[in-house]
């Protein structure tokens, strides 16, 4: 039995050509592809999903840039971080009477000449970025990280250079090849003539290159690796900006490029007119997008478990973690009850301008002395449970000074980030400890509006110069200050009670990873209410409402939030009696501290 007539992993863009070849061999016309898919895709998806590929393709990173080689398949997982437009570029040629591909690479296989039969497609640009504050426990295993053309080894167990490597690569690919088009014009002219062509094995050139270049880039921050994504045939709606995506692609990062774009023909000069388009792959890699997919929290836990939120699991779970973070919140039950709900919360619809869902914490009674401890505690706790938290130490020269909403650059036609362009489901932490009198200036009273709207309406204003644009965000957001805040009006405020400094217990990984299961599997529960329970809850707020006049809609709200969330960290998705008691007696310990502090 033959194999396939090319290697996704290693020639991904030989792969790629040879499914043109055989779609215009069966009588396609290439006019008709700008936009559509013949068979290159469907290719990949088999390789990778039905045949068990994906654990193959290493992961673009700072770590595994400096091993992986220009040319072939890798993945990268990142944030959308900014839309560049679309690229204009020549997406099928005449070499001869042979019709070319140029899909998914950025330099053409052979010269292109000025013929004028070519033909100009489109391909996105997305400027893409890792996850902010993606914190190093999601990061992929050494295992999958390790160079996969490093362990090939000859059928006498020992490994074999790279040369070797190329050559038996390309011989494999030459003897499918064989098989698979024995049919074809091609090969007929090849076997008759007793020499191949160069025209009959167009993958050749790119397979030596491929394997023979080892990229060796320079030394990059793990939160600061950009990467260029193009996008071919998809939907304008599928990508926004903001969403985190794994882009499985042609990887090009070879300086070499810009020279081969520069002794290019001169008619397509016209068609690079973004300066970043222009960087070289040296500085900013390039993916060539074959197979991009939207990920949720589930795909950043390693390890990650595969349970069902069955109630007896989840109560075990539950309450371990109620537990540790008790310990954490020095003894504070009630503040831990707050915080687990907390960290379940999300936006989960929008009503006219309400963010419905969310549920902003304020933490008082912090001092400067006792933020390093609990708060200190507390933030380390949440890195080690939410794939993506941020903390921002607010004073007023960070408010005078900083960036928080994303700016557009014109003159660099670029999307410059500011600290609160996150992803969805991102914690952020605002420490209010250190926050002194001062005076804000233009830039300061801009970042603190900028703030209480993302409180308050879960959106963030991003600043076109001529306009804003108000972008919506579902951002968990913890406020630990003195008094309550002045600044950020919180959902919840509750004063802080330790009545312990005990150091909690370490965790084993184990434990932490049904942690994050819990977390990440809980929150994104649906709920409903019956209609018993609804009169109950009904009742229950007409009554509060008459026994205290200051309650208000936002209070009530907030009730029903508290309540969702209650059922969501049992593992239910409906209210029930029980769970509705104990929203209103933490709401009751809530108000005591309140009256005691008076």
């Amino acid at each position: 039995m033959v194999g396939l007539p090319y290697d996704c992993l290693v020639n991904p863009v030989g792969a790629v050509r040879l499914t043109f070849e055989k779609a215009v061999a069966s009588g396609k016309d290439p006019a008709t592809f700008d936009g559509k898919d013949w068979g290159a895709t469907d290719l990949f998806r088999e390789f990778l999903f039905d045949n068990g590929g994906l654990s193959q393709v290493p992961f673009l990173n700072p770590m595994t840039i400096k091993w992986i080689q220009s040319n072939t398949l890798v993945r990268f997982r990142g944030m959308i971080q900014d839309m560049l437009g679309n690229e204009f570029y020549v997406g099928a040629y005449k070499d001869g009477a042979t019709w070319r591909t140029n899909k998914f690479a950025d330099v053409p296989q052979f010269p292109m000449g000025s013929s004028s039969d070519m033909r100009i497609w489109e391909r996105r640009l997305l400027y893409c970025v890792p996850v902010p504050g993606q914190n190093s426990w999601t990061q992929t295993s050494s295992e999958a990280m390790r160079n996969p053309y490093s362990n090939i080894t000859s059928p006498y167990g020992e490994k074999r250079p790279r040369e070797e490597i190329t050559a038996t690569t390309c011989d494999v690919d030459m003897q499918a090849l064989d098989h698979e088009f024995e049919g074809s014009q091609c090969t007929k002219k090849m076997r008759g003539d007793g020499v191949p062509s160069q025209s009959t094995y167009p993958q050749e050139s790119s397979v030596e290159r491929t394997c023979s270049d080892v990229c060796m880039g320079p030394d990059f921050e793990r939160n600061s690796f950009p990467c260029l994504v193009k996008i071919y045939d998809s939907v304008e709606s599928e990508l926004k900006l903001n969403d985190v995506f794994e882009f499985i692609g042609v990887l090009t990062f070879d300086p070499e490029v810009t020279t081969d774009k520069d002794k290019s023909d001169e008619s397509l000069n016209g068609f690079f007119e973004d300066a970043l388009v222009h960087l070289p792959p040296s500085k900013v890699p390039r993916l060539h997008c074959l197979v991009h997919r939207k990920l949720a929290i589930h795909d950043f836990l390693s390890g990650s478990h595969t349970l069902e939120p069955k109630s007896h699991l989840v109560k075990g779970v539950r309450e371990g973690l109620l537990r540790h973070l008790t310990d954490v919140l020095g003894n504070d039950a009630v503040a831990a009850q707050f915080v687990l709900l907390h960290l379940l919360s999300r936006v989960h619809a929008r009503v006219d301008s309400l963010a419905v869902g969310k549920f902003s914490l304020n933490l008082t009674s912090f001092s400067k002395e006792t933020v390093s401890v609990f708060g200190n505690g507390l933030n380390l706790a949440i890195n080690n449970l939410v794939p993506f938290t941020q903390c921002i130490p607010l004073t007023v020269d960070y408010l005078n000074s900083v960036t928080l909403a994303p700016r557009k650059d014109y003159q660099a036609n670029r999307l410059v980030s500011g600290v609160l362009q996150l992803a969805d489901g991102s914690h952020l932490t605002i420490d209010e400890t250190q926050l002194q009198a001062g005076t804000l200036n233009s830039t300061g009273v801009d970042n603190a509006r900028t703030l209480k709207n993302l409180v308050e309406l879960q959106k963030v204003e991003y600043d076109f110069t001529y306009y804003k644009m108000e972008m919506a965000a579902d951002i968990q957001l913890l406020i630990v200050s003195e008094g309550k805040s002045n600044i950020l009006p919180a959902d919840l405020v509750l004063p802080f009670h330790p009545s312990s400094v005990d150091s909690s217990e370490v965790v084993d990984a184990e434990t932490l990873k049904a942690w994050r299961w819990y977390l990440a599997t809980l929150r994104s529960l649906p709920h409903s209410i019956e209609p018993e329970m609804q009169k109950v809850v009904e009742d229950d707020l007409v009554a509060a409402r008459q026994a205290d006049r200051s309650l208000g809609s936002q209070d009530f709200s907030r009730w029903l939030t508290m309540g969702r969330l209650m059922s969501a960290s049992f593992g239910e998705i409906c209210l029930t009696l029980e769970h509705w008691q104990l929203v209103k007696e933490l709401e009751r310990l809530r108000r005591e501290r309140f009256q005691g502090t008076t």
